[in-house]
């Protein structure tokens, strides 16, 4: 489980609604975490899954952990795996892999 930077963002990543079977469907769901790549940002309730990555929290404005999405792809590609076509394996699934990748 990742600590995020003050109580309002931990509410929000861990947002849930008895209404809504998505963050994206439910206007109340403001901010998304997405563990595999330590991304961070604001949902755009327009009907779809767009999001605007942030660097910042916009409650308490401390400053956010880099993205880890393009060395989450760099390093599938160096274990052959594509994710397009391959099973994903599970530590890949969030963000387990990170400490696994810098041991490698």
């Amino acid at each position: 489980m990742t600590d995020h930077c003050c109580e309002m963002m931990q509410s929000q990543v861990n947002w849930s609604c008895d209404e809504h079977s998505s963050a994206f469907a439910c206007p109340d769901a403001l901010v998304l975490f997405i563990p595999k790549y330590r991304e961070y940002g604001l949902i755009v309730h327009d009907g779809g899954s767009a999001k605007v990555g942030i660097g910042f929290c916009p409650r308490c404005g401390n400053r956010l952990p880099e993205s880890q999405r393009d060395n989450w792809f760099d390093e599938l590609e160096s274990r052959g795996i594509d994710p397009d076509e391959d099973e994903i394996p599970a530590e890949f699934q969030d963000d387990r892999w990170i400490g696994m990748a810098r041991r490698a």
